[in-house]
Formats: structure tokens, C-alpha cells, sequence
């Protein structure tokens, strides 16, 4: 019984999605210690996930899908929303801050609140409206020390937002077909078709595919593995049963994790803006995620 108990917390949405946030904020970390082009470590990193998640599908239950053209198109435009997302985000940084992108980037959930509204019917309660906007505060803090204002600046924020709302119709088309394909099978497609356009990104640009040493293949494969397999695949995973506006609240949550990955791993300082912007931005992820873990937990009672 001991097992079972703790088999079924270990499943619980929330405690899976705290996991797949930790993961994702890893990325950032792992970033630091390679020198290859962002745009190729992506790459091999959704395609490394692909290889690796192939052994794990029942691919007979492809024949029982109830899935028709448009659910397919659908899935299809998930890839591209994902791939298109990891190129603006990317090039967005070599125009503008990290913190004057990441401040964009919080504006997730605000697009995936809206998306879900028109497409899901999804009604918003003043509590869940208060909670997020305390997390984007908190969000808009951590960064408020560190924003870069341009010309240059202008466009890389222009990259960001495109990059955002990309990431934001990945999530809802995610959501839209969570129903009707299991989240193994919707996971490897659309990180293959996501790989193919970082792949035709690269092709353009003449990047390298091979010239690389043993450590950034090593480093490849923990991209694949960690934020993807056990950040990205968690977050496919939940959209059928917690939704896109509810993952991408938790997403606002990445930075925060990764200020302090980077003050425990790397030696990184913590500013005084990051630490009350931090605390704010978990607060108010912390209220969400409980007023949703009750009506979430009385669902299954009832």
C-alpha cells in the first residue's frame, strides 16, 4: 500500500510538473558550459529525443487513433509552432538581454489564457487573474535591473514576443489534440518536425553537423534527456490533464529555478531585484498551482 501511495504522488500533474520545470531550467545551465551553435544544439536535441523516445511507443495503437486530417494538420503545425519558438527565442538573445527577453517570454500565460478562452471555452477566476499577474510581476522584477533599451534591443524583443507567441500556439495545439493521441506518439512527431526546421535553419546558414568534440555530443545528449525528454515530453504529457494555460504558468517559474541553479552550480551572485522578484514569482505560481490542485483534486473525488 506504501507503494502505492507513493507511485500515485510521484503521477500527481503538480509534482510531475514541478519536475518537468526543474528540467527545463536546467537547460540554461547546461547552455553555459558549450560553445556550440544554439540553433545545432537544438537541433540534436530534439532529434536525440526522438531516437530515444522511438523504443518506448506501442506503435500498433496507431491503427486504433481516431485522428482525421485536420487533428493531423494540427499536429503537424505543433512542430513547426515549436521549431519556429527555439529560432526566435534564440536570435532574440543576440539582439537584446536575456532579462528583456525573459520578460517577454512571461507573457505566456497571458496568450495561452486568452488562446484558451476563444478555443477551450476556459473560464478565468479573479483568483487565477490575481495569481499570474503576481507572477509576472515578480518576473518583470527579476529583470528590471538588467534591460537593455536600443534600437537593437527593439528587435530582439520584437523576436522575443514572435518567439512567445509561437511557444503559446504550441501549447494550445498540443492541448487541442491531447484527446485523441497519446502523448508518446504526439511528442516524437512533433519534436521531428521541430528538428527538420532547426535543421533547414542550419542547412541555410552552413552550420557544421559533424565537427564537434566528444563533450558537446555529451552535451547534446543531456539536452535531450533532460529538458526535453523530462521537461518538454512532462509538459505534452499534462496538457490532457491540467491544460496549456495551467503548464504555462509553471513555465514562468524556469528563470527562477535557473537564477538559482546558476548561484548553486555556478557560483552566480543573486540581486536584490532577483531574490524579491524570485520570491514574488513563486508565490504567485504557489497560489495558483494550490487553487488549481483543489479544484483538481475534487474532480477525481467526485
Amino acid at each position: 500500500m506504501a507503494k502505492l501511495n507513493k507511485a500515485s504522488i510521484l503521477s500527481h500533474p503538480f509534482i510531475l510538473l514541478c519536475i518537468s520545470i526543474l528540467s527545463v531550467s536546467m537547460s540554461s545551465i547546461m547552455i553555459k558550459f558549450s560553445d556550440t551553435p544554439t540553433s545545432v544544439a537544438g537541433m540534436y536535441r530534439l532529434f536525440i529525443s526522438v531516437i530515444i523516445m522511438l523504443v518506448f511507443v506501442p506503435w500498433k495503437m496507431l491503427r486504433s487513433l481516431k485522428m482525421d486530417i485536420k487533428d493531423w494538420s494540427t499536429v503537424l503545425l505543433a512542430g513547426l509552432f515549436l521549431g519556429l519558438h527555439f529560432l526566435f527565442w534564440m536570435e532574440s538573445l543576440v539582439y537584446t538581454s536575456v532579462a528583456s527577453s525573459m520578460v517577454i517570454l512571461s507573457l505566456q500565460p497571458l496568450f495561452v489564457m486568452i488562446g484558451s478562452y476563444f478555443l477551450f471555452k476556459e473560464q478565468v477566476s479573479l483568483l487565477t487573474v490575481f495569481c499570474l499577474i503576481v507572477a509576472l510581476l515578480g518576473s518583470i522584477l527579476i529583470a528590471w535591473g538588467d534591460i537593455v533599451v536600443s534600437k537593437e534591443a527593439l528587435i530582439g524583443d520584437g523576436l522575443s514576443l514572435l518567439g512567445t507567441f509561437f511557444v503559446s500556439a504550441y501549447l494550445l495545439a498540443g492541448q487541442k489534440v491531447s484527446r485523441k493521441i497519446d502523448a508518446n506518439v504526439y511528442s516524437i512527431f512533433v519534436f521531428l518536425i521541430g528538428g527538420t526546421v532547426m535543421l533547414i535553419y542550419n542547412l541555410i546558414n552552413h552550420y557544421s553537423f559533424i565537427e564537434y568534440h566528444s563533450s558537446d555530443w555529451t552535451y547534446f545528449l543531456l539536452l535531450a534527456v533532460i529538458p526535453t525528454i523530462f521537461g518538454q515530453y512532462i509538459f505534452n504529457l499534462l496538457l490532457k490533464s491540467i491544460g496549456a494555460t495551467t503548464v504555462s504558468v509553471g513555465i514562468i517559474g524556469e528563470p527562477v529555478l535557473a537564477i538559482i541553479l546558476a548561484y548553486l552550480l555556478l557560483g552566480e551572485t543573486i540581486s536584490l531585484f532577483q531574490f524579491l522578484g524570485g520570491i514574488m514569482t513563486l508565490f504567485g505560481m504557489g497560489m495558483y498551482f494550490w487553487s488549481k490542485s483543489l479544484k483538481f483534486n475534487v474532480q477525481n473525488d467526485n
